[in-house]
């Protein structure tokens, strides 16, 4: 658990981040190429231990595969990849984490490669500062917050942003022709 860092003088940064409004509640914390992210717990359904997804072929290179979860097709998107970035390496503690997004037609499952999972976190509102305008790396829409802690900033994403549903539901409906 982290401990809260309040500012009672300051307005409360919540406010300036429109939209996404990081609220207290907990954040699942996981590595991505040696740096700490985090995803609202609630958008979490299940981590899995790494398998080969099956390849689609004409898929963007952030698409990893798809896998089957239960009857359902769910395609796998290399975070890393999806930041620009290069591909995850695959090590021991590699895992997909399969998390909700909002679709069309209901809920949607997406699988989201990391290098490792790390562990749920309590965040109270007043640790998480707004997205900054530079130095993250990321498009500063992909992040929702920075949460500050004892061993400094996780930052937090936007995962209806990360992963848009036009593009996610796109990405389903042509894995779904091709599996």
């Amino acid at each position: 658990m982290t401990t809260a860092l309040a500012h009672p003088s300051q307005v409360n940064p919540l406010q300036l981040i429109g939209n996404a409004q990081p609220t207290s509640g907990q954040y699942l914390t996981f590595t991505l190429q040696n740096e700490i992210y985090g995803l609202d717990i609630l958008r979490v359904r299940e981590i899995l231990e790494y398998s080969r997804p099956t390849t689609v072929p004409m898929m963007p290179a952030f698409v990893h595969g798809v896998i089957n979860l239960r009857g359902n097709v769910v395609p796998v998107i290399d975070l890393a990849q999806r930041f620009g970035r290069a591909p995850t390496a695959l090590q021991a503690r590699t895992c997909i984490v399969i998390i909700e997004i909002e679709g069309e037609d209901g809920p949607l499952a997406i699988g989201v490669l990391v290098d490792a999972v790390n562990a749920v976190l309590d965040m109270e509102a007043e640790q998480i500062e707004p997205p900054p305008s530079f130095g993250t790396g990321l498009k500063q829409e992909f992040i929702r917050g920075m949460a500050r802690t004892e061993a400094g900033f996780i930052i937090l994403l936007d995962v209806g942003r990360v992963l848009s549903v036009e593009d996610m539901a796109g990405l389903a409906q042509v894995a779904g022709s091709n599996v």
